[in-house]
């Protein structure tokens, strides 16, 4: 398949992270490197996909925004029905939806367990299941699952979305074996600390006790994160498969 010629569907697309895969992937494809048009999923916050479909939609790449709640198998799939209607197929697929509910399991509630469960792994299995038929039939695709660096070695307080990021990662080595012969690849990338806006809420002591577990002592981007997507989208990584890449500046480290 060629190189120009690939549509990626883009899950929680609108801030952080999301937005910085969205916009790598258009960016490539403006070049004409690496993809076509991209389709990208939000939950909430009109007005941010509305102002990210203005930053980087041009005549050589469309952006496509879709409201779903990624939770839900049936959005997920009438999304998915949508964007391969728009994008005309689907080639690669990015699985980032994600929040945090965070507290001490003592205090934790059942809701918010069960919140970012279904978020944040039972969206992976929806839009996972949704783009399954067309990659297939086509024998080609590229899922790349965002996991965390908490799914790999856990955290006080967030046993919930530890649990959640665990799952995803035994969720895409699954899906590798069982999607390898039918040339599908399935990745995950596992950040560290990143500037996003959920540790732009963290005081200057707290930032501090996370960084001195950072060799690297600085927090990453989410255009680092983004760049590792691309690769793994790319044709360069046609050979990767069940893999989870930590982009932690070392914090994982074995």
């Amino acid at each position: 398949m060629s190189q120009k010629n690939k549509r990626a569907i883009v899950t929680g697309g609108t801030r952080g992270i999301g937005r910085a895969i969205v916009k790598e992937l258009a960016a490539k494809s403006c070049c004409g490197v690496l993809f076509s048009d991209v389709a990208f999923i939000y939950n909430s916050c009109d007005e941010c996909a509305e102002e990210l479909q203005k930053e980087i939609g041009s005549p050589a790449t469309k952006i496509y925004a879709f409201k779903a709640d990624a939770s839900s198998l049936e959005q997920a799939q009438a999304t998915v029905a949508d964007a391969v209607e728009k994008l005309g197929g689907v080639d690669i697929l990015i699985n980032n939806a994600g929040i945090t509910r965070d507290n001490l399991l003592l205090r934790m509630s059942e809701k918010d367990f069960d919140d970012v469960v279904s978020t944040n792994l039972k969206s992976v299995f929806n839009y996972t299941k949704a783009v399954l038929k067309p990659m297939m039939a086509q024998r080609y695709g590229r899922i790349v699952n965002i996991t965390s660096v908490v799914g790999l070695i856990g955290n006080a307080g967030q046993s919930n979305y530890s649990a959640s990021k665990a799952g995803v990662i035994g969720f895409t080595k699954s899906m590798a074996r069982e999607l390898a012969s039918r040339n599908i690849t399935v990745n995950a990338v596992a950040p560290g600390f990143i500037e996003t806006e959920m540790t732009a809420k963290l005081n200057e002591a707290q930032r501090e006790a996370l960084l001195r577990n950072v060799p690297m002592a600085r927090m990453g981007k989410p255009e680092d994160i983004a760049r590792v997507v691309a690769f793994l989208c790319s044709e360069d990584a046609d050979y990767i498969t069940g893999q989870v890449i930590a982009v932690d500046g070392g914090m994982t480290m074995c």
